[in-house]
């Protein structure tokens, strides 16, 4: 048996995914659909071979001189004791220069990564981080063939949790939108580094849109006024605003399509579970006007240029109008059609700085369920994983209408994210969300230039 090291460094937060970890499991019966979702994306998984050619191809981008001095290999969580692991050991046929050094295992390619990553930073000294917070500092790694030993026994980290989540819906507008290829392989590498599994993957999702709306005969022209520019798409997908700064040119929307098949393409090859968008009910102004029967809501002003009807008071589907449900699964089944798989887990977020139209509780929960309903219709085994921000920012969100919200799902099928917990965490004023499943989320730093770098946890 491999001695236990102390709590891993390379995972930075601490993340809760219970209700109170004295009082409710996540493994337990409660919880049980979330248990059988990470079996799932254990079971789908890409094979051991790709997971350990992307670790290498990693190696090869950070430190192409150590090509030879590593060997990874997937495990099985058995071989962990049960529980999400990567151990490092000597390699046992290391005979000098251009040989193996270290051999590193683990149950997926994040996992060998992270490892990777904690066998530099504690036997090597070595630092990595984003470029504009230092970067990679590999200057003090030793020469192939001189790379220090770890203990005979091996090291031994256990991931203290299942799913370490990354990112926040407005990075997509504050960074991810001036990415390329290149940039992102950068930023899905660090991501593994740091052993995050549980990524937001937003990009792209305009030309998907499009294609659902084309069945209900919304052309292109219509969604120029709905779809904001790039770098303020992440609002206009909130339903914040629309039209701002756009329109968008075709080309742009189809590469970033083709963008989002290579980011989703690499993620899998690492093991991680991708989080794709779901509907909210936000619906370009055409669908009224094609749709004169549909029941629709119109949303107040938010932060708009002078209020200006041009770009604010975005237009909420009714979630009693039987459209809502299926544009919802439309939605989600497009994106499986287009991209060939997903992870099951989507984010979706209706009121985010927008206060609803209606305080009544009965409202207010048909609404989460018909969200839910939506996701489920296209993925029977959805997880709906919703951004806590509106409880932080609106005070019209009392105790009735949070657990009006949070319990219109099934308990275990809704995970919420705490996202300004260590600043001002809900979690304590409200029960622990009243029994739903969250994950405590820091915000660094808090800053419109470089949210690039938003949330983080372990």
């Amino acid at each position: 048996m491999l001695p236990s090291s102390p709590a891993p460094r390379f995972l930075l937060l601490a993340l809760v995914l219970a209700c109170a970890a004295s009082r409710v499991s996540s493994s337990g019966l409660r919880f049980a659909h979330l248990d059988r979702v990470r079996e799932l994306q254990q079971s789908e998984r890409r094979p051991p071979a790709e997971q350990v050619d992307a670790v290498a191809g990693l190696l090869a981008r950070l430190l192409p001189s150590h090509s030879a001095s590593f060997e990874f290999r997937v495990i099985s969580t058995e071989q962990c004791g049960g529980k999400a692991c990567f151990i490092i050991n000597n390699h046992p046929s290391f005979d000098g220069e251009g040989t193996p050094e270290i051999l590193i295992l683990g149950v997926s390619g994040v996992e060998i990564s992270a490892g990777l990553h904690w066998y530099l930073k504690h036997y090597c000294a070595a630092h990595i981080s984003w470029a504009k917070t230092g970067g990679a500092q590999l200057s003090s790694v030793p020469y192939p063939g001189s790379l220090p030993h770890v203990p005979a026994g091996g090291v031994l980290i256990r991931r203290p949790v299942d799913w370490n989540y990354y990112q926040n819906a407005v990075t997509s507008s504050y960074s991810f939108a001036w990415y390329d290829w290149e940039r992102w392989e950068k930023e899905i590498d660090w991501m593994a580094l740091q052993g995050v599994n549980l990524p937001l993957a937003f990009t792209g999702q305009e030309a998907i849109w499009q294609k659902v709306f084309q069945r209900y005969n919304i052309s292109k022209s219509d969604l120029d006024d709905f779809f904001g520019g790039p770098a303020f798409l992440s609002w206009s997908r909130m339903a914040n605003m629309h039209g701002w700064g756009g329109p968008l040119p075709q080309t742009w929307l189809d590469d970033q399509l083709t963008l989002q098949k290579k980011i989703l393409s690499r993620m899998y090859a690492f093991g991680m579970s991708p989080v794709l968008p779901a509907f909210s009910g936000n619906i370009p102004a055409a669908l009224k006007s094609k749709f004169p029967s549909a029941r629709v809501t119109h949303l107040g002003d938010w932060f708009t240029v002078d209020s200006n009807p041009r770009w604010c008071c975005t237009y909420l589907l009714d979630a009693s109008d039987p459209l809502f449900v299926e544009i919802g699964k439309s939605f989600i089944e497009e994106q499986i059609k287009e991209y060939g798989r997903t992870s099951h887990v989507y984010n979706c977020d209706t009121f985010d700085e927008n206060t609803p139209p209606l305080s009544d509780p009965n409202y207010i929960s048909s609404l989460g369920a018909a969200t839910f309903r939506g996701m489920q219709s296209g993925d029977d085994e959805a997880i709906w994983l919703m951004q806590g921000w509106l409880f932080t920012y609106d005070p019209f969100w009392e105790p009735p209408q949070m657990k009006a919200l949070l319990h219109s799902v099934p308990v275990g099928r809704m995970i919420v994210l705490d996202l300004y917990a260590e600043v001002k965490p809900v979690w304590i004023n409200s029960d622990q969300f009243y029994g739903v499943p969250y994950i405590w989320k820091v915000i660094y730093p808090f800053s419109s230039r470089n949210h690039l770098v938003s949330f983080f946890y372990l």
